[in-house]
């Protein structure tokens, strides 16, 4: 940009260059100025759909609370809390970045469309989410004013491919291997002009049921996968 601005002013070049390249430069800083807007756009649209679920999710609920006539339920979830232990004590979100990104620069991964297209890479909000298992060990150790370590939860993935060169074809994950067992390696794979993506993430067993907050779809160019772990008891 710097360069095009120094042509678009500069005293080297006819007349008839210096309007070119003005207006070149002036195209580029619509052409960014959209693509900002854009990335804002996405974002606002994940967290409004994601404001939609929680008031459903709420909805069900109060519902659901409302049927039992006020009365605790009596479900697993609630009746394994210690006593002034809310469910969402201490739970809490951190949004993932370029540093938890897995770099691929050393797998020197082809495309086939990589003649025709240039590739770039998908822009995303991904988060992790952190809280305290009340398992029946930290039942028995600790309390509300005495909490057990946090623990990763799940994740929240949202991949923006907004420009598919084929957008019949829906975008995939896969899960790989990483350099240590407790970890693995989450890819994703959007297809033309998109380069793939993957980060690094704990490797447990997911809890794929939609109640738990599962969810894998791709809607307005967002591909989104959210997960949490499944809970395993301890037992004396």
């Amino acid at each position: 940009e710097a360069r095009l601005q120094k042509m678009a002013h500069g005293n080297g070049g006819a007349g008839g260059d210096r309007s070119y390249w003005r207006n070149v430069h002036e195209q580029l800083g619509v052409h960014l100025s959209k693509m900002t807007l854009s990335d804002i756009h996405s974002k606002m649209l994940v967290r409004q759909l994601e404001r939609l679920e929680q008031k459903r999710d709420a909805l069900k609920k109060k519902g659901a609370d409302s049927n039992g006539d006020g009365k605790d339920s009596g479900d697993g979830k609630r009746k394994g809390l210690p006593d002034g232990v809310s469910e969402e004590f201490g739970n809490d979100e951190q949004e993932m970045g370029e540093a938890d990104e897995i770099t691929q620069a050393n797998t020197k991964k082809s495309y086939s469309w990589q003649r025709k297209y240039k590739g770039r890479k998908p822009r995303y909000f991904n988060r992790v989410k952190t809280g305290y298992d009340w398992n029946k060990y930290n039942q028995t150790h600790y309390d509300h004013d005495n909490p057990p370590p946090k623990i990763v939860q799940g994740y929240k993935f949202n991949i923006f491919y907004p420009e598919l060169v084929d957008p019949t074809k829906t975008p995939q994950y896969f899960i790989e291997t990483a350099d240590s067992d407790e970890f693995c390696i989450i890819r994703f794979h959007g297809g033309a002009p998109y380069e793939d993506i993957a980060f690094k993430i704990i490797n447990k067993e997911w809890n794929r049921s939609r109640k738990r907050g599962f969810k894998c779809s791709f809607q307005r160019g967002i591909l989104s996968v959210c997960f949490n772990f499944k809970s395993h008891w301890y037992r004396r």
